[in-house]
């Protein structure tokens, strides 16, 4: 996940644009099982990780992906890039012969299009943000495309790799019901409340796809998904909601059940600029309270790995913080009592559906009763906690996986449902970000760690492990979890 390599590098290639059938010539369907269905198609205006789960690198592409298995930025529909010396402007050179599933041909226009949709004013991209940093976007003729940026910035490569970054067909419509990409995997229906079907593109520029059609199937109780896997129903059962029961599948020589790591860290938000929570004594207490061992082993069976920070440990700026708040009831009482609260508080905590985000909050909600903190937890469904709590941080407490690659940059953003507001540590990231140096960068980003740690910003309560049960002769179905895509491009199933 090192983005100092793209960085350092003047111009990186990707090799050439010959279009390949190799390993497209299987057919079959690969049915994969999951929990969390989309509210809609357009990754460009909702927020869930849910959408580009399915849409992101098997539907849509971007001008440069995230490797499956290093993180590292590599070319896509870019088939090279240079930058200049000051890291201020990007030339990309776009491959020939890509289409889009609708047969219309990609140019260097629809890039255009598509990054200055993200920027225009009134655009309601949740990632628009990342996209800030953008002042200029030209195409000087239909396969090249140069992007100027107001500042030097170690994030924009990499943010563009994901869903910020996806290029569309310039003038695309109905997004959230007819996605149109030039990825592997055409769309191809939604059968809401049951699944998405993807059919593989017979017009791919590259590799195509190993498999026919795709299926995604949204179970929400952990029981049924089980047994739609051990029916015979599932080929894949991806990021695994209820840990506790895959002992069903170990030893069982049908299935592989598969443990890698993630970027997605379980962070309990605390809204830092509402009631009592606007105290740091306050958030200091609740991080004090909890006892984050015994939460994971408890929670999540024992998978899952404590990081104290936003920062996992892919990240090269990672630094374990879980020293920062021990589990010391004593103490949380103590900075209670300073804060004027000595006879206790209540707290409401909105939980969306995952599994970890439920079983968590109740376990948090007793640990927080046992130091005077009364909590009630709020279960809302995914389209309540984007508008009501993510989108209007309308909300005291709430839990949820954040899986976006290297988000410690959203304390920097006092508008966000954190409402964590702090100039320092937003000069901090600034400096990191405007870096050309990595050590530099790494340096500056973990100071702001700290500081976000150490004034209890949030409670990052473990890192989720990529948990997978994939069926004997399904093979190519990533270990690990660095995108926030089911990358199902390379995924094979015997008969």
């Amino acid at each position: 996940m090192l983005l100092a390599t793209a960085l350092a590098l003047t111009a990186c290639s990707g090799g050439g644009d010959a279009k390949s059938t190799e390993g497209g010539s299987g057919g079959g369907t690969l049915t994969l099982g999951a929990y969390l269905e989309p509210v809609s198609l357009d990754l460009t205006a909702e927020a869930g990780a849910a959408i580009p789960q399915v849409l992101l690198y098997n539907v849509y592409e971007g001008l440069v992906r995230q490797d499956p298995a290093s993180g590292e930025v590599k070319p896509l529909l870019a088939s090279e890039w240079s930058m200049s010396d000051d890291g201020t402007k990007y030339t990309f050179k776009l491959r020939s012969g890509v289409t889009f599933h609708d047969g219309q041909k990609l140019t260097a226009q629809d890039v255009v299009w598509s990054f200055k949709r993200v920027i225009a004013e009134g655009s309601t991209n949740p990632f628009k943000s990342q996209m800030q940093v953008v002042s200029a976007v030209d195409a000087p003729d239909e396969s090249t495309v140069v992007v100027t940026l107001s500042r030097a910035s170690q994030s924009w490569l990499f943010d563009i790799a994901g869903r910020v970054g996806v290029v569309l067909k310039e003038g695309a419509d109905k997004l959230d019901t007819a996605p149109n990409g030039t990825g592997p995997f055409k769309f191809e229906k939604w059968n809401r409340g049951d699944s998405i079907t993807l059919a593989r593109s017979d017009n791919y520029w590259g590799e195509a796809a190993k498999v026919g059609t795709a299926v995604f199937r949204y179970i929400t109780d952990p029981n049924a998904l089980n047994n739609a896997m051990l029916s015979g129903q599932l080929d894949i059962v991806a990021n695994i909601q209820a840990p506790q029961l895959l002992e069903v599948f170990k030893g069982n020589n049908q299935f592989q059940v598969v443990e890698g790591v993630t970027t997605g860290e379980v962070v309990m938000a605390m809204n830092n600029t509402k009631g009592p929570l606007a105290d740091v004594r306050v958030r200091q207490a609740i991080r004090h309270a909890i006892d984050h061992q015994a939460l994971v082993k408890t929670v999540w069976s024992g998978y899952g790995t404590l990081i104290g920070s936003m920062v996992p440990p892919s990240d090269p700026w990672y630094e374990d913080r879980t020293g920062d708040f021990p589990h010391d009831p004593a103490k949380a009482k103590e900075l209670l009592a300073a804060a004027g609260h000595a006879n206790g508080l209540t707290l409401t905590m909105d939980v969306p559906p995952p599994g970890y985000a439920r079983s968590s909050a109740q376990f948090v909600a007793s640990q927080l009763a046992e130091v005077g903190i009364t909590v009630t937890q709020n279960n809302v469904e995914m389209p309540q906690w984007l508008d009501k709590v993510l989108g209007k941080a309308n909300y005291d407490l709430s839990i949820i996986a954040h899986v976006e690659p290297r988000d410690l940059i959203r304390y920097s953003q006092p508008d966000y449902y954190y409402r964590y507001n702090n100039p320092a540590v937003a000069q901090l990231m600034k400096e990191a970000d405007t870096a050309l140096d990595a050590t530099v960068r790494d340096k500056k980003f973990a100071e702001a760690a700290a500081v976000i740690s150490k004034e209890a910003a949030s409670d990052w309560l473990f890192l989720l492990p990529n948990l997978a049960v994939i069926r004997q002769g399904v093979e190519g179905y990533p270990k690990d979890a660095v995108t926030q895509s089911f990358d199902v491009t390379k995924v094979s199933k015997s008969s």
